[in-house]
């Protein structure tokens, strides 16, 4: 306890650059504050501040060992949130980024809000990769494997994209065979749009497709307009298979060229690692890992 309470007064006169301020800050005198770091760097055998009659200032050691101590009190403080929390209801605004796929989310999200009426969720829908520190969100739901470290992650399940037309266009344009094929079919392409980027069909290419393009017959930046252009048979679309599954269960739609696709995609959840896992947090981590790619969304 001695040791924490010195890397918490060490912390205080770090970042107030005065021993009266964070004596004031603490509710103890400077002296205390002053002896107590110290003590600090005398158990650690070096100087962490210099001291003049006017301010102090951080060393380089000083420096590199206040960010480790504010990860510490940060757990800390984070782990006593957690055990004080437990016995609250979970409420309050979560800020959420979402991808553009509200087929598959909208579901699980008006589920969570009959359960958890209390917590207000303020949602952005979004392709882009949002910077989840910077731009101040609770959690964000992302395909992929999470490549910051500051970012904790939960995966929530697979995916993949199929190509599928409706079987009045296949009837009229005929069903392609291999991938070459589409050539001569009406594609129609999705466009991010924060890039403007055509997401690419995750076809199989042998040396007979080294040369050509899938035709872009109509550009869309929306999935849900694209299955309904598709429905509509007007083209092949390629879609992920959660958007499409039921069209297919009820005979609009037909997937083609299964055995010449590949691939496989998984959305999770990331939020700051050092985020203090509060009730409403927690609970919408829970739910969506249970309710996303359930049958039926929980209720």
């Amino acid at each position: 306890m001695d040791s924490l309470s010195g890397i918490s007064f060490f912390v205080q006169a770090a970042e107030t650059r005065s021993f009266s301020e964070a004596g004031r800050n603490l509710g103890v005198s400077s002296s205390a504050v002053g002896k107590s770091v110290s003590r600090l760097e005398e158990r650690l055998g070096v100087r962490l501040l210099h001291r003049s009659t006017r301010s102090i200032t951080l060393t380089a050691e000083g420096a590199l060992f206040l960010e480790r101590c504010r990860r510490i009190l940060c757990e800390l403080q984070a782990a006593e949130w957690e055990l004080s929390e437990t016995q609250q209801a979970p409420m309050g605004r979560l800020r959420i980024s979402l991808p553009l796929v509200g087929r598959l989310v909208m579901p699980a999200l008006t589920a969570f809000m009959h359960r958890y009426s209390a917590i207000e969720l303020d949602i952005d829908f979004s392709d882009r990769l949002v910077d989840v520190i910077e731009e101040g969100f609770d959690v964000v739901m992302r395909t992929g494997e999470p490549a910051d470290s500051r970012l904790m992650s939960r995966p929530l399940g697979n995916y993949r994209l199929q190509l599928v037309a409706s079987p009045t266009y296949l009837a009229r344009r005929g069903t392609p065979a291999v991938p070459a094929d589409l050539e001569h079919h009406v594609c129609l392409q999705h466009k991010f749009p924060s890039t403007g980027k055509f997401e690419a069909w995750p076809l199989k290419r042998g040396e007979d497709v080294s040369q050509w393009a899938v035709p872009a017959s109509m550009v869309c930046n929306t999935t849900e307009a694209l299955m309904d252009v598709a429905i509509a048979g007007l083209g092949i679309a390629c879609l992920p298979d959660f958007m499409v599954r039921q069209a297919i269960e009820r005979g609009e739609l037909a997937s083609v060229l299964d055995t010449h696709v590949t691939h496989q995609g998984t959305f999770r959840l990331l939020w700051p690692s050092s985020k203090q896992l509060a009730p409403k947090l927690r609970v919408f981590i829970d739910f969506m890992a249970e309710a996303l790619f359930a049958p039926k969304a929980v209720a």
